[in-house]
């Protein structure tokens, strides 16, 4: 069996796992990272998604074996350090606007927003309602204004 080895939230880590194993099931049924969510598996309703080189993505859509040794895997477990701190910025915004109702899908959308925060940073502009629109992550409870409240403060915070 072939070993994929890549950085997971700071630390290189190496799993005998098959190319073609998505990367979900790899973090959570091996590595034992749980906060990236199953949702659907197909991609849609983004509850896992986490940070590959910094940018969004979502690893139940991506082979382990496309990962290389040098690639950084970021979920919601890694993301305090990123920021230096206890909790990142924009997961205190989501306790100041009380955005979890059941939670489920939180850490995929606490990590979308991260990342576009991030790209309108890198673009020299602020988050526009349809930057904030084009966030797909599915919430099953409906706390969409609440996380756009939410991601607004933690974009002031980062």
């Amino acid at each position: 069996m072939p070993t994929q080895t890549f950085q997971l939230n700071g630390e290189r880590v190496s799993v005998d796992v098959e190319d073609d194993v998505r990367l979900l099931w790899v973090l959570r049924d091996l590595l034992g990272v749980t906060g990236p969510k199953y949702g659907c598996g197909i991609n849609v309703c983004k509850a896992c998604t986490s940070h590959i080189n910094g940018r969004a993505f979502n690893p139940c859509a991506v082979p382990v074996g496309e990962l290389s040794a040098d690639d950084e895997v970021t979920t919601i477990e890694g993301l305090p350090a990123t920021a230096g701190a206890d909790l990142h910025p924009m997961q205190e915004a989501w306790l100041n606007r009380d955005v979890a109702q059941c939670g489920y899908c939180q850490p995929g959308q606490i990590m979308a927003a991260v990342a576009l925060v991030r790209k309108v940073q890198r673009e020299g502009r602020a988050i526009s309602d349809a930057d904030l629109d084009g966030i797909r992550n599915i919430c099953r409870c409906g706390t969409y204004t609440r996380i756009r409240e939410a991601i607004r403060e933690g974009e002031a915070a980062m």
